[in-house]
């Protein structure tokens, strides 16, 4: 079997030729191309005698084509794809050989296409409207991590006891007004010394941001860390940390509504504890109901209810917004899901991490490319309409319909 056999079930099947009729659409590319143009001579540095014939404008192109086409699901139909003439005249690019496919993250450079996210990055328009968030003047940021599995299907029943072995980190920061990623780190999956995720936030940290994190960025130095560069965090922590009240906030209505059951201002950690860390600043401990998850049968997971615990140094903003803020933290949550199973990135092109870092960024690509056509956050429906438009399924005016009545995000 070649490389990229999405699941194991393909095992007994033949491998269907892709032909010049399976791939259609190519007309957004012409857009592309300029854009990945300042690419074309990176890598050829050690190529003295002239003869590189994958550049790695070209190869991006080919990845971003096995994005928007769902019939290329592999490194393999990749290669298959490059010897379309269809392909080859609108990627500008010659025949690629698997190996040269396999060589391609030996030579090129993620970092160049990092700059090229950033760049469309800033272009993206604000795609979630809720005033409710009005008073905040610092740009909300999710951020979380996902693993990506090294060698899928064959590592799942080693997983667990070997999960370092097998997987990648990819650390994330997601702007949670835009709905889009403004910086992803990419690490091993063992999520400890380099590739901790509180110490990955540490190394990273911006000026001017509210930074929305779950449990797993719960440390005392970390939000003392936060704040010293002019930023501040929502972040859930443990409900039985010891919590030194200076202050009762009393509940307003729309707190209350909101489900947040107190709020106070004081500072967590025992003061009599010399071996802890404290925080270095004055904190809220704001607790807030939460309902619990319905499984499928009407089952509930865990106890009936669970109050979840949040530390801020958000002092003056009312507590009924920082519940909506947590609440948007699962946008990131969201985006994961998208990433993986929408976009194919559950199948690695490359089991290496310069390869898989250079697929991140074509894929984050993607998703800045859907925002900017579209002018609203990449969904299913709308990432399915494109594929049908490249497909030769839909054709642009249907496309455009599709577009046209896609609703503006409002709370």
């Amino acid at each position: 079997m070649g490389t990229g056999a999405h699941n194991s079930g393909m095992a007994g099947k033949r491998r269907k030729k892709i032909d010049e009729w399976d791939v259609t659409g190519l007309k957004y590319f012409d857009r592309l191309a300029p854009l990945l143009q300042r690419l074309h001579e990176v890598g050829c540095q050690r190529d003295k005698a002239g003869n590189r014939t994958l550049h790695y404008d070209q190869y991006a192109l080919l990845i971003l084509l096995f994005f928007f086409n769902p019939v290329v699901t592999s490194l393999r139909g990749l290669q298959q794809a490059s010897e379309l003439k269809k392909v080859q005249r609108r990627l500008g690019c010659l025949r690629a050989s698997l190996g040269s496919l396999s060589e391609a993250t030996e030579v090129f450079d993620p970092e160049r296409l990092r700059e090229i996210v950033g760049e469309l990055f800033q272009e993206a328009q604000p795609v979630l409207a809720d005033r409710r968030l009005d008073c905040l003047t610092q740009t909300l940021t999710a951020v979380d991590g996902t693993l990506l599995a090294r060698l899928p299907q064959i590592a799942q029943a080693a997983w667990q006891t070997r999960r370092d072995a097998h997987g990648w980190r990819l650390h994330t920061h997601f702007e949670i007004l835009r709905g889009l990623p403004s910086q992803v780190t990419l690490t091993d999956g063992r999520n400890r010394g380099d590739s901790n995720e509180k110490n990955v936030l540490r190394q990273h940290l911006q000026a001017d941001r509210c930074y929305v994190t779950d449990r797993g960025y719960e440390q005392f130095s970390l939000f003392n860390a936060i704040v010293d560069v002019g930023s501040s965090y929502v972040c859930r922590v443990k409900n039985d940390h010891h919590f030194q009240p200076t202050q009762l906030h009393p509940l307003t209505h729309d707190a209350q509504a909101a489900g947040v059951l107190s709020d106070e201002a004081g500072r967590f950690g025992s003061p009599n504890s010399k071996r802890i860390e404290h925080p270095e600043h004055i904190q809220r401990r704001i607790v807030i109901r939460m309902e619990p998850h319905e499984k499928r049968g009407g089952r509930h997971r865990g106890a009936a209810s669970q109050d979840l615990v949040l530390a801020t140094n958000l002092l003056d903003v009312p507590a009924e917004v920082i519940a909506i803020l947590y609440r948007y933290r699962w946008s990131v949550e969201i985006f994961f899901r998208f990433f993986k199973h929408i976009l194919g990135c559950r199948h690695l092109l490359s089991h290496d991490a310069v390869g898989i870092e250079i697929q991140t960024y074509c894929a984050i690509i993607a998703c800045l490319l859907i925002s900017l056509w579209t002018g609203r956050k990449p969904t299913l429906r709308t990432y399915e309409m494109i594929c049908f438009y490249f497909l030769g399924l839909a054709d642009e005016e249907e496309l455009l319909a599709h577009i046209a009545k896609l609703p503006t995000q409002s709370p």
